[in-house]
């Protein structure tokens, strides 16, 4: 049985590179049914977990930055298993908002990073996905370029030829 978890523990954390670790003790029925109802339509994988269990799944993984979350394994542990590194932030960022102590976040596993600690959390609701950084060196590189072709089209494209024409010159000599 215990081999059985183990797997699928390790299975969750192959197929989703990021992981927060949170305690959900004292939630009621309803308020934890509202929470997985949440995580499910973010696209994160809510289950309760046992601290040894899951610390055996981190030694096997002989990670040294997961073995720093290995102090956070104490009390009821819940794992909240995600492809988007901020989503599960944001939905315990929510629920702190509304005056709810729990989830309350004990460390993370973002990005092949560590983060431990409750203190994290705003760092975390912080971090930009793969996507969305790709998204914006794309957008500073065209930036430029946007500009260039801006003042060619709005008649700066005489300047911009008699600079080039300049250089040229110069360069000849």
């Amino acid at each position: 049985m215990k081999e059985q978890v183990i797997a699928a523990i390790k299975a969750n954390i192959a197929s989703h590179p990021n992981f927060y670790i949170v305690d959900i003790a004292g939630l009621n029925a309803e308020q934890t049914a509202t929470l997985r109802r949440e995580c499910f339509n973010e696209g994160i994988k809510l289950t309760v977990v046992k601290n040894t269990l899951f610390h055996k799944v981190i030694k096997d993984a002989q990670n040294a930055e997961m073995d720093l979350l290995v102090p956070a394994l104490e009390g009821n542990t819940a794992i909240m298993y995600t492809e988007a590194p901020a989503v599960p932030a944001k939905l315990i960022k929510k629920y702190n908002k509304a005056g709810n102590e729990k989830p309350a976040l004990k460390a993370a596993y973002v990005q092949e990073c560590a983060f431990v600690g409750a203190d994290k959390l705003e760092e975390l609701v912080n971090i930009k996905s793969r996507e969305e950084l790709i998204g914006q060196i794309i957008g500073m590189l065209q930036s430029p370029v946007q500009n260039v072709i801006s003042a060619l089209q709005n008649g700066g494209g005489s300047k911009i030829a008699g600079l080039v024409k300049t250089l040229e010159e110069k360069g000849n000599k």
